[in-house]
């Protein structure tokens, strides 16, 4: 089998998708769930001359907060990525005998044989001893690291389009009724979003939509609970 061909069957893998998926799943779920939950808390509230400001100011500080906090957090995971490969090349350059063992043990333990766990040790390390050491004993792959514009801009970009679909609903809202039409917006986002995230992650379509649309309930209900709760005490 050739490389092209052996490349090509590992797309069919979904770990490649794990660093910019989680981030636009989680974008988009928060943006329907927290935009549709401020929007009926303020329908509830009955302020709803104010529906069109609030949905848009949620929006884009929704979106900036997830991209901020995407970014962190996964720069975060990046400085301790880094961390760890300055600390293994020093390891390196000061015992390299010692981490020679330790790949050994490494091999051995996953079920090698002495001699074919030392073959192998020494092959790879004469190969390029810092990645094998990143990757067999420490477990960091090129497909998985951290990368932290990515995550944020696509926490960004599902934000604001996960928070436009219940918008929408409050924009044009069906037969006059925003409040009903904001709540079937925004389960028709959450149930379209449930749907891409299993399509992509290769996980069953009907548990991870249903998931995502009682996640999603629970958080409006809530919110909802709340807004008219502010109504009725006049605050």
């Amino acid at each position: 089998m050739g490389i092209e061909e052996v490349y090509q069957r590992n797309l069919h893998h979904k770990v490649h998708k794990s660093g910019w998926l989680r981030a636009a799943v989680l974008g988009a779920n928060d943006g329907l769930v927290s935009i549709t939950s401020l929007l009926i808390g303020v329908a509830a509230a009955k302020a709803q001359n104010n529906l069109v400001t609030i949905g848009l100011a949620g929006i884009a500080a929704g979106a900036m907060s997830m991209a901020v906090g995407e970014y962190i957090s996964v720069r975060s995971q990046s400085d301790i990525e880094e961390a760890d490969r300055v600390m293994e090349m020093e390891h390196l350059l000061v015992d390299p005998e010692g981490e020679l063992q330790e790949l050994i043990q490494i091999y051995r333990e996953r079920g090698l044989t002495d001699a074919l766990a030392t073959e192998v040790a020494v092959a790879l390390t004469e190969h390029n001893a810092l990645e094998t050491h990143l990757r067999d004993e420490l477990g960091q792959f090129e497909h998985t690291k951290a990368r932290p514009v990515q995550a944020g801009v696509a926490s960004a970009i599902s934000f604001t389009l996960g928070g436009v679909v219940p918008f929408i609903g409050a924009v044009l809202p069906i037969a006059g009724h925003k409040s009903a039409s904001i709540i079937a917006f925004g389960a028709l986002g959450l149930v379209g979003t449930g749907v891409i995230s299993a399509r992509l992650s290769g996980s069953p379509v009907g548990k991870t939509t249903a998931r995502v649309l009682i996640g999603g309930a629970i958080g409006t209900a809530i919110t909802a609970g709340i807004g008219a709760l502010v109504h009725a005490s006049g605050i």
